[in-house]
This record gives C-alpha cells, sequence and structure tokens, in this order.
C-alpha cells in the first residue's frame, strides 16, 4: 500500500514546494514510483521546477475538481528531469517514476476556488484512484499553508505529516498550532523539517531546541544558500547539485522517511464540502 506524505506550513515562504519537489525527487531516485499533487490551489507553483510549461497543461486539479475530466487526464509524467542529468549520479532507475497533478495558474479558475470551493470526496477518490492506477510507491501532497479543510483533509489521510519551518518565532508560534491540530487528528507520524536556516547557527542545538519544544522529531535542518536562490526554481536542486549539503540533507530525510515502517492506512472518510 502507498505511503501518503503532507508537506504543511503554518505560513507562506517556508519553501516548502521546493522541499516536496526534491523529496518526492530523491525518493524516486531510489526506484520508487511517486505521485505528487498540488493541492495549494490558491497558489499553485510546484510543477515550475519540474519544467512542466503552463501553456501545454490541458488540464488541472481544478478541472477534476470540478468534473471537466478524470484524475489521469490532469496527470503528468515529469519523469524526463532523471533523463537529463544522466552524467550525474542523482539519475533514476527503471523504476523510477515521478507524476505531477498541478494546479492551474490561471486568474479566473483561483478567484472559483476562492468563491464557490469544492467537494472535497473528489480528492479522496482522486488519490485513492492515482495511487492504484498508476500503482505508486509514494503520494505526495503539497498544500496550501495555514489551517484549513484541504489541511485536515491531507492530515487525516497522512501516514507521515512533514511539517516545515524557518527559525522564526512566527513560523514557531503557527507550528505549534498545526502541530495541535495533527495530534488531535491522531496522525500516525509527525517529522519536522527547519528549512532557510543560516549557516552560522548552531544546527545540532537548533535541533534540540525545536525538539524539546515541540516533542516531535526534526528530520533534518536544511540550511539557506545562494545556490538555491540563483536557481531561482528553475530545476530540481537535488539534481543540478548532487553535492551540495542541501542536497545531502534532503537525501537524508528522504531515506529516513523510506526506511520507516509503514503503517496500515486507514480508509478514506473524509467528505465534507470544501466552501470558503
Amino acid at each position: 500500500m502507498a505511503k501518503i506524505i503532507s508537506i504543511h506550513s503554518f505560513r507562506g515562504g517556508t519553501g516548502k514546494s521546493n522541499v516536496t519537489a526534491n523529496l518526492a525527487t530523491a525518493i524516486a531516485r531510489a526506484g520508487y514510483r511517486v505521485g505528487i499533487v498540488d493541492t495549494d490551489i490558491q497558489s499553485p507553483g510546484i510543477h515550475v521546477p519540474f519544467g512542466l510549461d503552463d501553456t501545454k497543461v490541458k488540464y488541472t486539479l481544478n478541472d477534476y475538481l470540478w468534473g471537466r475530466c478524470a484524475i489521469d487526464a490532469a496527470t503528468y509524467d515529469v519523469s524526463s528531469v532523471f533523463t537529463t542529468r544522466q552524467k550525474t549520479n542523482w539519475f533514476g532507475n527503471n523504476r523510477s517514476k515521478i507524476y505531477l497533478i498541478p494546479s492551474s495558474i490561471k486568474t479566473g479558475e483561483i478567484s472559483r476556488i476562492l468563491r464557490e470551493g469544492y467537494d472535497a470526496r473528489l480528492l479522496n477518490d482522486g488519490f485513492r484512484h492515482l495511487v492504484q492506477r498508476l500503482q505508486l510507491d509514494y503520494l505526495f501532497i503539497d498544500t496550501h499553508p495555514g489551517i484549513n479543510e484541504e489541511t485536515l483533509l491531507s492530515a487525516i489521510i497522512s501516514d507521515v505529516l512533514l511539517v516545515i519551518l524557518r527559525p522564526d518565532k512566527q513560523d514557531y508560534q503557527g507550528t505549534a498550532v498545526t502541530i495541535d491540530v495533527a495530534r488531535k487528528l491522531e496522525v500516525p507520524k509527525m517529522l519536522l523539517i527547519v528549512n532557510k536556516a543560516l549557516p552560522s547557527l548552531n544546527f545540532e542545538a537548533l535541533k534540540h531546541q525545536i525538539q524539546g519544544t515541540y516533542n516531535v522529531p526534526v528530520a533534518g535542518i536544511l540550511p539557506v544558500c545562494e545556490e538555491m536562490f540563483h536557481l531561482g526554481s528553475s530545476d530540481i536542486f537535488c539534481l543540478r547539485y548532487p553535492e551540495h549539503p542541501w542536497t545531502k540533507t534532503v537525501s537524508a530525510i528522504a531515506k529516513h522517511i523510506s526506511e520507516s515502517s509503514k503503517p496500515v492506512n486507514q480508509p478514506f472518510q473524509l467528505g465534507r464540502r470544501c466552501d470558503r
């Protein structure tokens, strides 16, 4: 049974989508079949590092949620990211697959979601179908920041909830809210990822401080780096910089996720309408 991984942050600007893209790529590289769903419908963007040209995208998650198409029609095989990097040690093997379901970046469609909402049961059905139809080993859900219906849905069906935060007081407070909600929803496993940490910080001390505050394991601390700013989300960082410390930390997090025991998934049960 596929492992469902939700990536969440309480506030925007934490680098959530970039971390999601790189983690999914790192796990797929090991020979797994990975799906990614961009449920950050209000501010989508995870398609960018995969080089998925939005002008060539016919259907998106929005179309599926409004009954315009089947979820398969909004699914795009982006495994070609590996073939462009075969000269590095980061290319995948024959089974490595990454499938992406993007959300629309059209202003009108984003406005419609904000205005009308959608039936959350369709997300349940879509997730289930993707896992079975594509024979996925992992399904990554890139969520919208904050606490909303999508967050609750993703948390309830997840095997692992990854919460991303920066070493920032506002992020600390918001993360406390997220963790409290996740505990009430009885999420099987939670991990924290600290992103955009200054290299001058004592990472070991920071890790112990955050773990002690939230009583949740810190899977890794990712340093802020100049190369990330230069790349500007135009590629998968781990593929462009396979020997970078940032990449090595992502690889360690990915290994931690893939080697952890798989809890038995609970049946998909959410079905309330996600109105705005």
